[in-house]
């Protein structure tokens, strides 16, 4: 069995972080969605157990994790566009490293402009 430690210290250098986020960012998704799933549901309930679920989303905490939620998804995104290349073009396992890089820079160059506006949002 593997142990958690091995995992920051296998030498897989930038292909093994970019296994290990689109592992994380998936898994993070996945939980988003069946939240949404359960507080989509409450509507069957009545409106004031829907309401009070909405005015909780509300809350500063949430709008921090809406933050959080978009880089994930861009994060996956840019990151499975990385891997559909690297499957479908076999010669791209030579640049690998190269399209985590620039998995990163496009990621930092969309996110940090939107986190930004959202957390001005917040802060008002």
């Amino acid at each position: 069995m593997v142990k958690p430690h091995e995992y920051l210290t296998y030498r897989g250098r930038e292909g093994q972080w970019a296994w290990i986020l689109h592992r994380v960012t998936g898994v993070g998704i996945f939980i988003y969605l069946l939240v949404h799933v359960v507080d989509t549901a409450l509507i069957g309930w009545g409106p004031p157990y829907f309401n009070n679920m909405m005015a909780l989303y509300r809350h500063p905490a949430f709008r921090l994790g809406e933050i959080v939620l978009g880089g994930t998804v861009l994060l996956h995104a840019l990151n499975g566009i990385r891997v559909i290349i690297i499957d479908f073009w076999p010669a791209a396992t030579v640049v690998q490293r190269k399209l985590f890089y620039g998995v990163l820079v496009v990621f930092a160059a969309i996110y940090l402009p939107v986190a930004i506006y959202m957390l001005q949002e917040i802060l008002r």
